[in-house]
């Protein structure tokens, strides 16, 4: 598809000027998002910008064909406009969540309320869908969960052990990490990016640095972006891998499950080889890196990846070779091309849909523009297919390392940044271990933060999985859950 687009292009991790961004109506902002959307585009983001009593809409999208990315804005307004989710329900939670923080309610939507907040800010206490009908039940579970993991509600509307419809209801973790970046970055600004989500602690801070890059019109040592890539492939790696754990366990198919738990920790212990942290805090900074490898690390990091990438292999061929296993993942939680297509899935669940969507390809950045990973794809958009695009990825990943390492890059590890120019948009996108990462600057005349907007990965999966569970059975949530593996906190913020 062709960027030929009357909204303002750039590409990934740099910025434009906010006077150069074109603005419209807001009812002609959401047309010509709309027109652009069916021709093909994404939506990466759509959010409010505070200006006086009014507020401007802001839309990025992103045409992966052409590794490029647009933005528009529209005038300031109040009230309500038309809805962008009639056409295109990709914006659905966009547009609640514009309206539950700006109030700009969008007319027409079909399920508007709160997405992270609702009476006394308890998230499960607005109404829920309702499915009508005799052999009709609803099971409600969460928030608190058996295991030691985040909070989320969710609602089965059932007929019997089939699910007609699942409503998720997240907001327990919101901590206002938005509003607290706001007027930065300050002291603490690098700590809560960390933080968006603990398990994409590099993704995160690696868009952030980037941000910061773009906005002072320099980018950070080459030294510096191969580093980041090598953390953000390890970063990867343990995830993935302590999911195929945490799938086989859910099968009771204990040899993985067993051994993948174990190899996660070698995967987490490497990075911590890298920077002296498990989960890569303290590693990416704006400007460069804080923690280098010398040629003795480097050469005991290969040393230790290549055992564990075995024992990984190892791992997960017992459980590809299982028939139980594959009788348990394959054609359950489907979700259709189509489907993924519409709603706007990214990451390692779009591709097991048959979407060829990952930032390293369609937008690289930084040390990706130089030496790319492979794009795993798997079309059948079931359990087994987002397990098989894993442990693809854990393959493709562990080559990558393999030859990065082999060769690392030399020269500075750190540059002085200028300060962020004022009055600009910066867009930075990252494809962590989930999918794609996306974080939107925009300064105010001294050039700190007038907005900041954070799209975690989990933000554009949490309603595929909604759809996953449609005509399965209920006692197939675990393993569809899990076969997502999405971030409360990083939804929540």
């Amino acid at each position: 598809m062709s960027a030929s687009t009357s909204f303002a292009l750039l590409a990934n991790a740099t910025s434009i000027p906010w006077a150069e961004v074109p603005a419209w109506p807001v009812a002609e902002l959401v047309r010509r998002t709309a027109g652009e959307l069916t021709r093909g585009a994404r939506l990466c983001a759509w959010f409010g910008v505070p200006e006086g009593a009014e507020t401007r809409l802001v839309a990025v999208l992103a045409f992966d064909a052409d590794n490029t990315l647009a933005v528009g804005r529209s005038a300031p307004f109040t009230g309500a406009y038309p809805a962008l989710t009639t056409t295109h329900p990709q914006a659905h939670l966009f547009e609640r969540e514009v309206w539950e923080q700006h109030g700009l309610a969008p007319e027409g939507h079909p399920w508007l309320k709160p997405v992270r907040k609702n009476n006394g800010n308890a998230p499960a206490n607005g109404e829920f869908f309702r499915v009508d009908g005799r052999e009709v039940h609803e099971v409600a579970v969460g928030p608190v969960h058996a295991g030691i993991i985040e909070p989320g509600h969710f609602r089965f509307q059932c007929a019997g052990e089939e699910v007609l419809h699942l409503e998720i209801a997240l907001g327990y973790q919101h901590r206002g990490v938005e509003e607290a970046l706001a007027g930065g970055p300050h002291l603490a600004t690098m700590s809560q990016m960390e933080t968006v989500a603990g398990d994409t602690t590099i993704a995160h801070a690696t868009a952030h640095a980037t941000i910061m890059e773009s906005l002072a019109g320099t980018e950070a040592p080459l030294r510096a972006q191969w580093l980041r890539a090598i953390a953000l492939e390890l970063e990867r790696l343990a995830n993935h891998t302590g999911d195929m754990g945490a799938l086989a366990n859910d099968v009771a198919f204990l040899p993985t499950s067993s051994a993948c738990g174990k190899i996660r920790g070698d995967f987490l212990n490497l990075t911590a080889l890298v920077c002296g942290n498990r989960f890569g805090r303290g590693l990416v900074r704006p400007g460069g890196c804080r923690h280098d490898l010398e040629p003795e690390r480097v050469a005991q990091l290969l040393e230790r990846l290549k055992p564990a990438l075995a024992d990984t292999e190892q791992a997960v061929a017992w459980f590809w070779d299982a028939a139980s296993v594959r009788a348990r993942f394959e054609n359950v939680g489907t979700v259709f091309p189509a489907q993924a297509s519409e709603i706007g899935m990214v990451g390692p669940a779009a591709r097991a849909c048959g979407l060829v969507r990952d930032v390293r390809y369609d937008h690289p950045a930084g040390w990706h523009r130089f030496a790319q990973a492979p794009v795993a794809v798997w079309p059948s958009g079931d359990v087994f297919a987002r397990a098989r695009v894993r442990s693809l990825e854990i393959q493709r990943s562990g080559q990558y390392l393999c030859e990065q390492l082999a060769t690392p890059v030399e020269g500075d590890l750190r540059s002085e940044l200028p300060p962020p120019a004022p009055e600009t948009l910066a867009v930075a996108l990252v494809e962590g271990w989930r999918g794609e990462v996306c974080h939107v600057a925009l300064t105010d005349a001294a050039g700190r933060f007038r907005r900041y907007k954070i799209i975690d990965p989990s933000f554009h999966n949490w309603t595929g999985l909604a759809l996953a569970l449609r005509g399965t059975a209920i006692s197939d949530f675990p393993i569809c859950n899990k076969s997502f593996n999405l971030s409360y906190c990083g939804f929540d913020l």
